[in-house]
């Protein structure tokens, strides 16, 4: 993280030297000095060790280190290592590492012949373990940086690899690094993900948008991508401000000179105007090789002036524009955009920690209200720094808490000035729409908020596209408006700043205590155009409706559960948007103005009856959903415009009103759980716009208008749940239907069977079977979405021609009486998703269509084969869980795509084929015939393993060979054989995750640390020159009987760990990877092994630790056992060395972890207690292994009693246990 002393400083030396001569021969050295002399670039070179090499690596701008066998055996060299790096992060020193005869992974590992160096010299040194471990760290950080393996560049040849340095050198000194500030967080992944993007090494023109909302980051990362690649083209720029700098007198004739002088490096270029400057760019750099980057840019005529064409440059170029309008990029059709996401929790908690501690986490005590802060502010790298440094210095929590009160209603100066930006640029409708948005419509369905908008006069659509593109504002999954936070709180605070004093005078009112005032004291204007008030959880207040007579503008107002006393006469005849939940009225006096509404949203109201006599002619929305008491609808002759009706859960609804049909622009109606509703009018049919309806739930409903079919723009009918007892014959004319669900239609047979038949030509259906599709599909050629779920339909029931339904995606035909499917579904040739889940009577499948995703066929107990499933290759889950299979096909193992695979309860499935390599999920739970679980060889990235009650299985072949297992799942095996369970236990050779739920009552003797009850206490050792390698612990555990039969049908429960370091006052829990813990009197265990890289340094010797497991009620826990796995330095992983732990501090306010206090797991992501995964348990109840003696200590030896174990203890040295643990834990062999 370079600072502000790299931007002052002067250097003295171009280039320091690090190096041991006699290893790299005198004559590379030679060599390497001559040229970077001959280029004139100054170069420190003294072999002697002084002092003055020290200081000399201080003043150099760029430092090489040149590796060798014996580097590391000269304490001097690492100190003065361990110098030069440090100065890479302070001052920004380049530093470029030189492999000259020793592996780079070598020299990161500290492994072979320089490990062995390194731990003669470290013993007879007598060196301290902390300034060991900081030089093993600089040799890892240094190995990792990216630089030149002579074996490798250039064929070894000196005189070619001394080229490509100081062509490198010359790079880095000619052109000065642009300043990218302090505290990078999280910028690695941003400048990767770019520099992927830019596709440097290509020889096209490339031009890359960097977009996003102000302040979170753009122009940060495009200097740190231009700091990384400038030396890479033969000219560059980085123009920046370019919005601010445009709007100067001749700002872009400027740019036009700044950019050539960049580039060509050559001062009194002239330019008089914009279209010489263009003229010159072309005619100038057409030929070069540049990397130019325009800096917040908002205007396309800043663009046209500096990089319109790509032919103005030369081949591989890269121009990159960064931007909050992201409309301005697709118009230039750049080749790549990079939207900038906003920093994760971790990440954002690091940036505040930074600039608010100026250390990397919390202080001790200050974990839970920087979480609060970070969960207010998002994840805005300049709303964070600002906020940080803002709370920088202000000790006592107090003063925290009453800040950050502060902050949510009156964001800090800076922020409001940056974020104002964007804002200001907006024209006066837009800068409306934007204050609209930030007051009242966040998480508003967007097209009701355009139709709100369109209505009070403004061009909404236009307008919330421009916004979306300025990153503004964005549009969710579900369509509906989202703002950040931080914008909504700058166009708040713009409101605020019309009238500080009096609410009364701002044109916009939402803040509670502001309306409050307002409507309690009548102080209200004729400035006020909007209104919100939501006391939904709150006591409702009585206002009285003469508050509303000095406000002529309102036109919106929110009144959720507030009661208005007086005539309504008062309230604004502008009113667009009237949102009351919770109306109080039987019905709307009619004396309220509502001839300008455009959205009325009543919903949970007390009207009985709609007495509305006005015409509402600019009505386009009415929700009256979730009204008890409302008994008819509206006479809809007075609402002529009406685009969407929602009378949803109007339990006493029992008639629509006939003049629905006259809704010529009704798009959308929603009838949903209106479970009085008997009958629709024969005028509904008349909806030729109807594009969506709804009438699940309708309990009652019993019939549909025979014309149904004239609803030509019908594209999606809902109708599950309903008492249908036939559907109308016109309902195959729906050419347009895309979605269709008549899920649980339980209605009876049609009285005429004979005319109901020749019409359909179903002759062939049995006769207790409901007829609820149509004899032919062919004419609806749109349909995606077809579920017929639970529709009680037998054998012949579904069309021969079901192969016609050409743009068919999902079919669920699950609980169902079939026996067949019709033999043509291969024919179906978009879809994606079959589920046949519980067709009980099914007994074979036809042969599926090849672009098949997801086979749901689960519970159809009949289904004893399957077809070739060799053709689907684009297959992602097959469920064939609870069926009579009694074996798989062969080539199931060449679906490439295969990612979950579901057999659980396969009763008569005794083996496997070999399985694809893809598999991640595999469920075998209650496979009883099971006995030996083979062909999993190839299964080596199988995180989960479900073999729950497969009461046969005696061992898993090849279990060693799983080498990405996270949980295996053995809850129930009861003839485990003793070797399976041995080798089990011991985990995986990779030594990463595992979590073994298997039976068992007792812990292994060679856990050190046991104890009775659901917490352990132990004192990590003294580690010397050993490191943790991972925790292993083990859990026992079960369902207490008074409670297991009342709860055996509960849900799993979730175990975790709660680890406290008393020494350190640190504080993390851990979360197995599992599939839950089933509720079961009988014994079992947990064993999980959580490799380093879960904890890093958190566990050192000497550190007294508690680890304590929980489980939900009414699991209990028997006793529980601790095991460290100990390494020496060199045995360890390139993973463990690098682990990234994240942690807070305990204090006296978080001593106790219970309650909804969020905190930051082991994986860095931020969870309250009640987010916390599902995980699993294992248990054994065979012989437990048994220590080693102390003979086969650290060579493998003495396995007897061990059966096995012994493995845990080759990776020790002689007597290093009797050293760690003393002679008592160490068993005299017989």
């Amino acid at each position: 993280m370079m600072n502000e002393e790299a931007s002052s400083l002067s250097w003295f030396h171009d280039v320091f030297i690090s190096s041991v001569e006699e290893d790299t021969s005198k004559s590379f050295t030679d060599h390497l000095c001559t040229a970077l002399e001959q280029n004139k670039i100054r170069t420190f070179r003294d072999g002697e060790i002084c002092p003055k090499r020290l200081k000399a690596v201080e003043e150099s701008r760029v430092a090489i280190i040149i590796f060798s066998m014996n580097y590391v055996c000269s304490t001097w060299c690492w100190e003065e290592l361990a110098k030069i790096l440090e100065y890479r992060k302070t001052i920004g020193q380049t530093v470029l590492p030189i492999f000259f005869d020793v592996d780079p992974s070598v020299v990161r590992r500290q492994s072979g012949s320089i490990a062995e160096a390194f731990a003669e010299y470290e013993e007879n040194l007598k060196l301290e373990t902390g300034e060991v471990q900081r030089w093993r760290e600089a040799l890892t950080e240094a190995a990792n940086l990216s630089g030149w393996d002579l074996r490798n560049v250039a064929d070894g040849h000196d005189s070619k690899f001394i080229d490509l340095i100081i062509e490198e050198v010359l790079a880095r000194l000619n052109q000065k690094q642009l300043n990218v500030g302090t505290y990078l967080v999280g910028m690695d992944s941003h400048v990767e993900k770019v520099n992927s993007l830019l596709s440097i090494g290509s020889s096209d023109i490339r031009i890359i948008g960097i977009c996003g909302v102000g302040g979170i980051g753009k122009t940060t990362i495009a200097k740190a991508v231009f700091n990384l690649s400038f030396h890479r083209f033969s000219g560059s720029s980085f123009l920046a401000n370019v919005r601010e700098v445009a709007e100067q007198p001749n700002g872009l004739i400027h740019l036009q000179k700044q950019l050539l002088l960049d580039i060509l490096m050559k001062k009194n270029i002239r330019i008089s105007n914009v279209d010489r400057g263009i003229m010159l760019i072309e005619k100038r750099l057409h030929h070069k090789k540049v990397l130019v980057i325009l800096d917040d840019v908002d205007q396309l005529n800043q663009i046209n002036a500096l990089v319109r064409e790509r032919v103005w440059f030369g081949t591989g170029s890269r121009i990159i524009i960064t931007t909050k309008d992201e409309h301005l990029l697709n118009v230039l059709e750049v080749d790549e955009v990079y939207n900038v996401e906003e920093l994760n929790n971790t990440e954002s908690l690091q940036l505040f920690s930074w600039h608010a501690f100026r250390t990397k986490w919390p202080v001790e005590g200050y974990m839970q209200i920087s979480l609060e802060v970070v969960d207010y502010v998002g994840g805005i790298p300049l709303a964070l720094k600002v906020l940080g440094s803002f709370l920088f210095g202000r000790g006592s929590k107090q003063e925290w808490r009453t800040t950050i009160e502060k902050l949510k209603g009156i964001p800090p100066n800076e922020i409001q000035e940056k974020l104002r930006i964007s804002f200001d640029a907006l024209d006066d409708t837009e800068k409306d729409i934007f204050l609209d948005v930030a007051c009242f419509f966040v998480e508003m369905n967007k097209d009701d908020a355009i139709r709100i908008l369109e209505g009070c006069g403004f061009f909404a659509e236009i307008g919330i596209a421009d916004l979306i593109h300025r990153s503004l504002i964005a549009i969710t999954e579900n369509n509906m408006l989202w703002m950040h936070s931080i914008l909504r709180e700058m166009g708040r605070q713009i409101v605020r700043e019309e009238s500080i004093e009096n609410p009364g005078k701002r044109s916009r009112l939402w803040f509670r205590q502001d309306v409050y005032d307002v409507l309690a004291k009548c102080m209200g204007t004729n400035s006020v155009e909007g209104l919100a008030l939501d006391l939904s959880k709150l006591k409702t207040e009585n206002f009285n409706t003469e508050a509303f007579a000095e406000m002529p503008k309102l036109r919106l107002l929110q009144l959720n559960y507030a009661h208005l006393l007086g005539d309504y006469k008062h309230l604004s005849k502008e009113l667009r948007w009237l949102c009351w939940h919770g109306f109080p009225l039987k019905s709307i006096p009619t004396t309220f103005h509502m001839e300008n509404l455009v959205v009325l949203d009543m919903q949970h109201s007390n009207i009985r009856v709609w007495k509305e006599s006005k015409l509402l002619k600019k009505l386009e929305v009415l929700n009256l959903s979730h009204s008890p008491l409302l008994k008819g609808t509206p006479n809809f002759f007075r609402l002529p415009n009406l685009e969407r009706l929602i009378l949803e859960d109007c339990t006493s609804l029992v008639e629509v009103h006939p003049s629905i049909g006259n809704l010529h622009k009704l798009v959308l109606l929603n009838l949903q759980d209106c479970k009085n509703l008997k009958n629709l009018p024969v005028t509904i049919s008349n909806l030729t716009s109807l594009e969506n309806l709804t009438l699940s739930g309708c309990s009652k409903l019993e019939k549909l208008p025979e014309e149904l079919g004239n609803m030509g723009s019908l594209k999606e009918l809902l109708a599950d749940g309903t008492a249908i007892k036939q559907l109308p014959f016109s309902i195959g004319r729906f050419r347009d239907l895309k979605s269709l669900s008549l899920g649980g239609f339980r209605g009876s047979p049609p009285k005429s069977w004979h005319a109901f038949f020749s019409y359909w030509g179903s002759s062939s259906k049995c006769p207790d079977s409901i007829n609820i599709l149509p004899a032919s599909f062919s004419l609806l050629r749109s349909l995606k979405y077809l579920i017929l779920k639970d529709c009680n339909l037998s054998e012949g029931a579904i069309p021969s021609d079901l192969g016609t339904l050409v743009s068919l995606e999902v079919l669920d035909l699950g609980y169902n009486n079939f026996c067949s499917l019709p033999a043509n579904l291969s024919h179906l040739p978009h879809l994606r998703t079959l589920r046949l889940r519980k067709c009980r009577m099914l007994q074979s499948l036809p042969e599926l269509p090849s672009n098949l995703e997801v086979l749901y066929a689960d519970g159809c107990t009949s289904l004893q084969s399957l077809p070739d499933l060799g053709s689907l290759s684009s297959l992602l889950e097959l469920d064939l869980g609870y069926t009579n299979l009694s074996s798989l096909p062969s080539n199931i193992g060449g679906l490439s795509e295969l990612v979950y695979l579901t057999l659980h309860h396969c009763t008569r499935l005794e083996s496997l084929p070999e399985l694809p390599s893809t598999l991640r999920k595999l469920n075998l739970e209650g496979c009883i015939s099971m006995d030996v679980l083979s062909n999993l060889s190839k299964l080596e990235e199988l995180p989960s393993l479900m073999l729950r009650n497969c009461d046969k299985i005696v061992e898993i072949q090849d279990f060693e060979k799983l080498e990405s297992g996270q949980s295996v799942h053995l809850e129930g095996c009861n003839n485990l054989s003793n070797a399976f369970k041995q080798s089990v236990l011991q985990g995986l050779p990779n030594g990463g995750e595992l979590n073994i739920f298997l039976p068992g009552s007792t812990t292994p003797e060679w856990f050190i640390h046991q104890s009775l009850g659901s917490s352990v206490s132990f004192e990590v050792p003294q580690l010397t020159d050993h490191k943790i390698q991972k925790l292993i612990v083990c859990v026992v555990y079960a369902a207490e009987e008074k409670f297991y039969g009342e709860c055996s049908e509960l849900a799993d429960a979730d175990p975790f760990l709660n680890i406290n370091n008393k020494t350190k006052r640190i504080k993390w829990r851990y979360n197995p990877t599992a599939d839950g813990t089933p509720i079961v009197p009988q014994d079992h265990m947990w064993v999980g092994h959580i490799p380093a890289t879960e904890f890093g340094n958190l566990l050192g010797g000497g550190d007294d630790v508690e680890v304590s497991i929980e489980m939900e009620k009414p699991i209990k826990i028997k006793k529980c056992a601790i095991h460290l796995v100990i390494e020496p330095y060199e045995e360890c992983s390139e993973s463990d060395d690098q682990a990234v732990i994240q942690y807070y501090h305990s204090s006296e306010d978080d001593d106790n972890m219970d309650g909804d206090v969020s905190m930051l797991d082991m994986r860095g992501a931020k969870r309250s207690r009640d987010e916390v995964g599902p995980s699993t348990s294992w248990s054994d109840e065979e012989q437990d292994p048994k220590w080693p003696t102390d003979e086969g200590e650290g060579e493998g030896e003495g396995e007897g009693e061990g059966g096995g174990y012994g493995s845990y203890f080759k990776l020790f040295p002689k007597g290093f246990l009797k050293k760690l643990y003393g002679e008592g834990f160490i068993k005299k062999k017989n």
